[in-house]
């Protein structure tokens, strides 16, 4: 399988109770929403443990072009206009492509470092 395409957003909320538990809502709905859409991989929304207004969405794809799958959903429009007025500052997206991890890498050369590690994780 080749590596995902990753969207992160952060999000930061306006300081109101009312505006978080609104914020806290929809990105729970958009979850439940996104993460059956054909070719979404995953799609989670966090809050940050120390800052109540302060949230994330890791969006995984199977590649780009599912992007556009994503925002064809008629539930797509409802997102901004909802969340937007919500928050204290714009969202900040960043795009990623994951890492290809499928083939082993050694960078540490520790071979009783490595016979730990195993052990360690088959316990």
């Amino acid at each position: 399988m080749a590596p995902a395409y990753t969207l992160v957003v952060h999000l930061y909320a306006k300081d109101d109770a009312e505006a978080i538990k609104k914020l806290t809502a929809k990105l729970q709905e958009a979850s439940q929403v996104y993460s059956n859409d054909k070719e979404c991989l995953s799609w989670f929304v966090m809050q940050s443990e120390s800052d109540k207004r302060a949230f994330t969405i890791v969006e995984r794809y199977a590649a780009e072009s599912s992007q556009q799958y994503h925002l064809n959903n008629p539930y797509w429009p409802t997102f901004d206009d909802y969340v937007k007025p919500l928050l204290d500052r714009e969202m900040d997206l960043r795009r990623y492509n994951e890492l290809d991890t499928s083939k082993e890498v050694r960078v540490e050369t520790d071979s009783k470092m490595w016979d730990a590690v195993k052990k360690h994780q088959a316990s």
